[in-house]
């Protein structure tokens, strides 16, 4: 049944099935690996823009390699801390 669904797939797009099947995989493996990071940073917008979108491993890429290390982050976190602090001395 599944075999069947792929290759109906793969002959409307024009293209093997094991091309289709190699995307798929392709696709898959960075989509998750980029969810993982933006969950484990707390990182709620990127993760339902990554969980939403479908770019072929464009975006998941970026993310892990470009967006996920900016200071930004650092930067709320620290303010965060300041303000724990300050509280805590009154």
């Amino acid at each position: 049944m599944v075999t069947e669904y792929l290759t109906t797939i793969s002959q409307l797009m024009g293209m093997p099935i094991w091309t289709f099947i190699s995307l798929l995989l392709w696709e898959t493996t960075w989509k998750l690996i980029a969810l993982w990071k933006s969950a484990r940073k707390g990182s709620l917008i990127w993760f339902i823009i990554l969980a939403i979108s479908n770019t072929m491993g464009i975006l998941p890429i970026l993310y892990i390699f470009a967006f996920s290390k900016m200071k930004c982050c650092e930067i709320k976190s620290k303010k965060n801390s300041k303000k724990k602090i300050t509280k805590k001395r009154k």
